[in-house]
């Protein structure tokens, strides 16, 4: 009864008009931004930060929340209709996506995209509801050793799920840890890293480090790129529903889908775009039926599959953030962020201390999802519309934004040349393949972990074996120590590899 309760508190909470206002304009964005390419959710939370200053902390967080999901709908408009996938969650759906518009299946395409992110979507809510109070439960047990080793299995975690090399990932994770360490320490009160620089011995904000590569960093990698590459085919879409074949093919596909998405979402350094890689990796392992269209030539479920695992992942990677307080990928370090500016502290007393925006954050999803059907499918032919912006009136008018939010934190023009440097740095990652959104996870888990770290040793008067004499503790090291190992055997390297390669 207490879950029908605490969700009956959380759409009193979600209907208000104010909070509904927000939800469509986080879902109305979190669309644009998917059909956009080259932008992504990371991207357009980073430069709105600033902008939630003045909202209240349940309408600040149910906006950015819609635009995380959102954009797992809108990235799948531009995969199928122009073959530029508008998120990168939606890479995979390109595949199959692109094939059926251009054999004429565009709006069967479309509606197995959609259908299936609805229904992942509410899956993904109803478990992130029914899994959150216990989970809360259990994180009251935590103390600073087991938080430090939670962390450490997060780290190692985003290591192993992020794409591309191994090294290149740890290397991200240092950095960020590193650039977390920068600033004044708070036992000490010395200045670490700072160079003598005096704006430096704050820190460098978070803002300015995840608007710079992942914003800036974005908008130069898309301008490098040769105007042919943006050309857009606009595919002739009619007719929007499926076939009963179709149905009764993508049907178990979304089923598959939202089951390894939801489970993806939740594990550190998962998420959307891991739970679409390996969607449609498992589908392509399932045995084709006689007539069915091979993969990567127009089959169905490798667009239901996927758009059905990003949406699950979107959805589920909330839980470790609202009952641990810990940032599963990127976009979660990002609400992080937001829940800090708004003087909350992420973890578990934010569902005894704050119900209304815990329980009403839930509430807004199903809402949510529900709005994002109403709004991709009837209104796709503006989405088309869109893609024709010119990008050399669309990327300034982002880079003027970027610098006024900026700007508008801290009153400082040296963060405005910070994120510039770091625009530089985040093109740097993207020329070099390196993956930027494990240095995001370091940042914000460095200084967590130094304080966990410390206040243990605190506690056990410098006694390290705390670590592994508390049972919790001891488990989780075990379990990121297991994870190492089995990354590392040859088999499973290769497998790894082959996971984030597309054919």
């Amino acid at each position: 009864m207490d879950l029908f309760n605490n969700l009956a508190l959380g759409f009193g909470v979600a209907f208000t008009l104010q909070n509904l206002m927000y939800a469509f304009i986080g879902c109305l964005l979190g669309t644009v931004i998917g059909v956009l390419p080259g932008i992504g959710p990371l991207a357009t939370i980073a430069m709105l930060l600033p902008a939630t200053y003045a909202l209240p902390p349940v309408a600040a967080l149910i906006m950015l929340a819609g635009i995380y999901y959102g954009a797992q709908y809108g990235g799948s408009t531009t995969a199928i209709l122009v073959n530029l996938p508008g998120e990168s969650s939606s890479v995979v759906t390109v595949i199959d996506g692109y094939q059926m518009a251009r054999s004429g299946r565009a709006g069967p395409a479309l509606a197995a995209a959609g259908l299936g992110s609805f229904f992942a979507g509410c899956v993904g809510t109803l478990i992130l509801a029914a899994f959150a109070a216990p989970l809360t439960e259990l994180a009251f047990k935590f103390g600073p050793a087991e938080y430090f080793s939670l962390m450490i299995l997060g780290l190692i975690g985003a290591v192993v799920l992020a794409s591309g090399s191994l090294i290149k990932a740890i290397a991200m994770i240092v950095l960020g840890l590193l650039l977390g360490m920068m600033g004044t320490d708070v036992n000490s009160g010395v200045a670490r890293f700072s160079f003598d620089i005096p704006e430096l011995t704050d820190g460098i904000g978070f803002i300015v480090i995840a608007m710079g590569v992942f914003g800036y960093g974005e908008i130069i990698s898309n301008l490098g790129k040769h105007e042919s590459e943006r050309q857009v085919f606009t595919a002739n879409v009619t007719g929007l529903m499926p076939t009963k074949e179709d149905f009764r093919r993508m049907i178990p596909a979304v089923l598959r889908g939202t089951a390894l998405g939801s489970l993806l979402g939740i594990l550190p350094g998962g998420g959307a775009v891991m739970a679409a890689f390996a969607a449609y990796t498992l589908e392509k392992k399932t045995r084709l039926e006689p007539g069915e269209v091979p993969f990567g030539k127009g089959n169905i479920r490798g667009v239901a599959a996927p758009e059905a695992a990003n949406n699950a992942g979107a959805q589920t990677s909330f839980i470790p953030l609202l009952t641990l307080g810990i940032p599963p990928n990127a976009v979660m370090a990002l609400m992080v962020g937001a829940m800090t500016i708004h003087n909350i502290q992420p973890g578990p007393q934010v569902m005894t201390s704050n119900p209304e925006l815990f329980w009403g954050l839930i509430a807004s999803m199903w809402i949510g999802n529900l709005m994002l059907i109403i709004l991709n499918l009837p209104l796709i032919g503006i989405w088309i519309r869109l893609l024709s912006v010119p990008y050399r009136w669309l990327f300034p008018s982002i880079v003027l934004f970027c610098s006024i939010g900026v700007y508008s934190t801290n009153n400082s023009t040296f963060d405005i040349w910070m994120v510039g440097l770091f625009g530089l740095i985040g093109y740097l990652f993207i020329k070099l393949g390196t993956e930027p959104a494990p240095l995001l996870l370091g940042f914000i888990l460095g200084p967590m972990m130094e304080e966990y770290l410390r206040r243990a040793l605190l506690l056990s008067r410098g006694d390290w074996s705390v670590f592994v004499t508390r049972p919790i503790s001891a488990g989780l090291l075990a379990g990121a120590v297991l994870l190492l190992v089995i990354v590392l055997m040859p088999s499973v390297k290769s497998k790894r590899e082959e996971a984030f390669v597309e054919d």
